[in-house]
């Protein structure tokens, strides 16, 4: 994964529900390498929360009274240095999702997943990669795209070079950083060189726009995700 076990992650929690927050409590637990620095029930006053508490991640819930996940997430992106947010829900609804991504989301993972998945999604988004839960990426994917830009409408992808592409179907494939290095061999820091590139020839605003470029060109299907 993005980051060894024992590497630890400072996770802001932000839900409504106690009894949410109370189960996230027990699956990112410091035994496992987290650590809880924030907790707020609404997404009003996250920014200040960022703020005192510096996480690492923002584990955000979208359906919220007063200010909702999306607007949070909104107003995040918006902050220097504000940290990943990755959005936690118990709703399928495919145009709220893609709106959290549009917002400056790093990826979504239904509640209910199996503990395993939410600590490494916590972690790939944590270590500045994507996470788009497989169960419904496709649906979403299709509703983020409709009111979005067209991803790499500058030149297609004849402007990447080989192994570019190489990394952006990876990226399109769910897979971390360190995972994409593993995979074709390669140093984690060059990696990052070739995302940075990518991004860059394909005028893609994030991680979630490459995702969504790699599924229009037809380099990736939704599917399972890597193990």
């Amino acid at each position: 994964m993005s980051a060894p076990p024992d590497d630890e992650v400072k996770v802001l929690l932000v839900d409504d529900q106690e009894l949410i927050r109370t189960g996230l409590r027990g699956i990112l637990r410091e035994r496992f390498g987290f650590r809880i620095v924030g907790e707020r029930a609404s997404g009003r006053g996250v920014v200040e929360a960022v703020t005192e508490t510096r996480p690492d991640v923002v584990v955000m819930d979208v359906r919220m009274p007063d200010v909702d996940g999306v607007t949070a997430t909104r107003l995040l992106a918006q902050e220097q240095d504000a940290p990943p947010v990755l959005v936690l829900t118990t709703f399928e609804d495919d145009e709220v999702l893609a709106g959290a991504l549009r917002a400056g989301a790093s990826g979504f993972v239904l509640k209910g997943v199996p503990a395993e998945d939410l600590q490494r999604a916590v972690r790939c988004v944590a270590a500045g990669d994507s996470w788009l839960d497989p169960a419904v990426t496709g649906r979403v994917l299709s509703t983020y795209r409709e009111g979005t830009a067209p991803a790499g409408e500058h030149g297609g992808l004849d402007v990447l070079t080989p192994r570019e592409r190489e990394v952006l179907a990876l990226i399109g494939a769910g897979s971390s950083n360190a995972e994409i290095a593993s995979e074709l061999v390669l140093g984690e820091g060059t990696v990052k060189t070739h995302v940075g590139h990518i991004f860059a020839k394909l005028d893609l605003r994030d991680r979630a726009a490459a995702v969504v470029c790699a599924f229009d060109h037809g380099v990736v299907r939704p599917g399972r995700r890597p193990d």
